[in-house]
């Protein structure tokens, strides 16, 4: 029998669409350090399904199928979600995203719930948060924070 799910995937993987899937897995290594760990390429040279690791996790991305219903960001004017990553530096991850020219979109700063973090966009739209866990804070505690503004 086989097993689920497959040997090194988690069971929720985001799944993301692009215009440019090609560019997009280029960006998304060189500003946010993934690894790019497959890709199936169609005919026409667009990304049928590609795969990025970071660490133990998968990130699943491809070209928008118009056909199928799918738009990107991009195409859409806006989105609807976001990828939220933890990083072992995400000081030194943020200096690199900028390096790479992502678009950042919250600067980095420590959140009231514990979390030091940064928002940045893709070049078509996604959202990315990146964030290192600084310290532990109860479900009081950040009730509290919230209540008097972080």
């Amino acid at each position: 029998m086989a097993q689920n799910p497959p040997e090194g995937y988690q069971r929720m993987i985001p799944y993301l669409l692009y215009e440019d899937a090609q560019g997009a897995l280029e960006f998304i290594k060189n500003a946010f350090g993934f690894e790019e760990k497959f890709r199936f390429e169609g005919k026409d040279g667009s990304v049928g399904h590609a795969e990025i690791m970071y660490h133990d996790n998968v990130v699943m991305l491809a070209t928008a199928a118009k056909d199928m219903g799918h738009q990107s960001p991009k195409s859409l004017g806006s989105r609807s979600s976001l990828v939220m990553v933890y990083v072992d530096d995400v000081d030194a991850h943020f200096e690199q995203a900028k390096a790479a020219g992502a678009k950042i979109t919250r600067e980095l700063e420590d959140q009231f719930y514990g979390d030091r973090t940064y928002g940045a966009e893709d070049p078509e739209g996604h959202a990315w948060y990146f964030a290192t866990h600084v310290k532990d804070v109860s479900p009081e505690e950040m009730q509290a924070a919230e209540q008097s503004g972080g």
